[in-house]
């Protein structure tokens, strides 16, 4: 059946009517700021005192965006006799945003959780040398990263915190037991002087 002459025009102004009669939705930025998801990738935070200079996520980035200068310092023996030891001290930690193409491999290679996704957005500058952001940066954008959804109910305990739980749950055991020894002790002492007064009466 042939269409009828107009019928693609009376569609379209149908289509233009029903748009007409919605209520619009405007996001207001910058005045209101929008709501992201839990995972957004924004910019990547650094926790510095996690940070021991691997230099995993320099070597696996494939843009080569993350700049990590550091240098070797000697710590000496933490018990007498003992030797001492070198560390590495981190001086430079930047990630160049210009070339970043956010996949997030250095923060899932890095093994001391010294990385992570912040959803913080607003960093667009005028100049692209100025898209290079040293750790001072970095470190301010981490207390911007949301915390961790939850887990299931039926989820098991992390590794960590059930080692951790167990290690609590020994030394309570162990300081217990020792507080039941130095009871018995000191009942033992006050029988061993009770008996001594009685037999010098």
């Amino acid at each position: 059946m042939p269409p009828i002459p107009g019928s693609g025009l009376a569609k379209g102004l149908a289509v233009t009517l029903r748009t007409m009669t919605k209520r619009t939705v405007t996001a207001q930025y910058p005045d209101v700021q929008p709501e992201l998801p839990p995972r957004t990738r924004g910019v990547i935070g650094l926790f510095e005192e996690n940070c021991t200079v691997c230099m995993l996520c320099a070597r696996e980035c494939p843009d080569w965006c993350i700049y990590i200068d550091s240098h070797k310092e000697t710590v000496p023996a933490a018990a007498p006799g003992g030797r001492e030891r070198s560390r590495n001290v981190l001086d430079r930690f930047a990630i160049d945003f210009a070339l970043c193409m956010y996949c997030g491999i250095c923060i899932e290679v890095c093994p001391f959780d010294a990385l992570f996704w912040s959803p913080e957005f607003e960093y667009a500058e005028t100049d692209i040398h100025e898209l290079t952001h040293e750790r001072d940066k970095l470190r301010e954008w981490m207390w911007t990263v949301p915390e961790p959804p939850a887990l299931d109910p039926g989820a098991e305990e992390p590794k960590e915190i059930a080692a951790a739980r167990k290690t609590a749950e020994k030394l309570q055991a162990a300081q217990e037991a020792e507080q039941a020894v130095a009871t018995d002790r000191a009942t033992e002492q006050d029988a061993a002087q009770d008996g001594e007064q009685g037999g010098q009466e």
